[in-house]
């Protein structure tokens, strides 16, 4: 649009923590935005300037409503008239398998409004061929507009990685693609005015697959790691010392740390999307992720037979036992528990008839789990406890407190330096 048309309009499908950063900035470089959500309650906050994720403040969401260039909206209808259009729905597996009713819905949503020239970009995390196979589809069912021919279409994988204080949306390199070369151009102007570099790719198969790699790498890393944990407590072997020796190398190594498991968006998720299709297309197991995700799921079984363990060394039994959990978000400086081991390790405790308290002041009391009593790091707390089981090493707990006052402990995340401390 010229100037005197006004700035681009631009709908943000989905308002959480992957559509809510990218609408914050999208406004800051001055598109008029409609933050679309079919949570009618998350619109209502985000109208009344209130944030409910960790990257996007109160003041960042009143500053955005202060411009008159956001609309959080609920209503359909104002989705029409749309330049670029962002779809950054969820897309978790159902029964092993993506599940993309969301993903298919937005495309719904916005097809009756796509018009010549616009521009429409997936987000969501999703296996190779999504994009054209699924997603263009929807979006021409309403007319005989065509996906390169008339409108653009494209995928730019999201990086989101929430509570990072280094790496946060503008900053990260934005991988962009599209269904032809007119729309890989296209996506990539819309991108190159929101972030600091864009990285073009040469089909949207290839930056879907990217996003899965990138995750993949990670979690098998992490399982890697975990694995080696378990085998280093069994030989008496320091297992933070072997990774910090192994650090120590310039070239060819990368330092991933042990823990109670993974959480989040991405890590639980998104590597099986991939081992889904290898078996869908070629009936095959992606064998690295398979295993991957058996380690990585036992590590909060394993964390409770830890805790089990220390219990039995005291002559106590985990059966009545008072044990707290210091952090329950699936990272540290989050208040995200989307898929937290911590939570995992919470349900084994109760199973096992423990008295299970946690302390997280950064996460939202509707997910402590039923049966874990929410309670503040103090003295008295961790002089009551039977054990404390350090699971999300926020930096805003009084680690010097714990360090004084915690007798018997587990450490998952190496947070305490106090001898005696058990370690994962």
């Amino acid at each position: 649009m010229t100037a005197a048309q006004g700035p681009d309009r631009v709908v943000v499908v989905g308002q959480g923590y992957v559509g809510l950063p990218l609408t914050v900035r999208a406004v800051e470089a001055g598109f008029d935005v409609v933050g679309f959500d079919v949570d009618k309650s998350r619109v209502d906050r985000l109208g009344h300037g209130l944030t409910f994720i960790d990257d996007v403040t109160d003041d960042d969401v009143a500053a955005a409503l202060a411009t008159g260039r956001f609309r959080p909206s609920a209503d359909p209808a104002d989705l029409a008239g749309f330049d670029v259009a962002v779809v950054t729905v969820p897309t978790p597996l159902a029964d092993g398998a993506p599940d993309l009713s969301a993903v298919s819905a937005a495309a719904t949503a916005l097809a009756p409004h796509v018009r010549a020239g616009c521009c429409v970009v997936l987000e969501s995390t999703t296996y190779p061929g999504t994009t054209e196979e699924v997603f263009v589809p929807l979006l021409e069912a309403d007319g005989p507009l065509r996906a390169g021919r008339d409108f653009r279409v494209g995928y730019s994988p999201e990086r989101i990685d929430p509570s990072n204080p280094t790496w946060g949306f503008r900053n990260t390199p934005k991988i962009v693609s599209g269904v032809d070369a007119g729309s890989a151009d296209a996506v990539a102007a819309f991108y190159a005015r929101l972030v600091d570099r864009v990285v073009p790719v040469s089909g949207t198969r290839e930056a879907e697959l990217a996003k899965l790699l990138e995750n993949t790498f990670r979690h098998v890393n992490i399982a890697l790691v975990n694995e080696l944990a378990v085998f280093c407590h069994g030989l008496g072997i320091d297992v933070w010392s072997v990774v910090d020796a192994a650090a120590t190398k310039p070239f060819g190594f990368m330092p991933f740390t042990p823990g109670p498991g993974v959480g989040g968006h991405c890590l639980p998720i998104d590597p099986s999307y991939l081992s889904w299709q290898v078996r869908r297309t070629l009936g095959q197991n992606f064998r690295f992720v398979e295993i991957a995700n058996d380690v990585n799921e036992h590590m909060p079984d394993y964390v409770a037979s830890r805790a089990t363990a220390h219990l039995n060394r005291e002559r106590k039994a985990v059966n009545g036992s008072t044990v707290l959990l210091l952090g329950l978000a699936y990272k540290r400086n989050s208040g995200d528990a989307r898929n937290s081991p911590a939570i995992t390790v919470a349900h084994r405790l109760l199973d096992l008839g423990a008295t299970v308290l946690a302390a997280d002041p950064l996460i939202d009391a509707a997910q402590v789990p039923p049966g874990v009593a929410l309670v503040e790091v103090s003295e008295e707390t961790l002089a009551a406890a039977d054990l404390v089981v350090v699971l999300t090493d926020h930096d805003v707990l009084d680690w010097e407190l714990v360090g004084r006052f915690a007798d018997r402990v587990l450490d998952t995340r190496r947070r305490l330096v106090e001898p005696g401390t058990d370690r994962l």
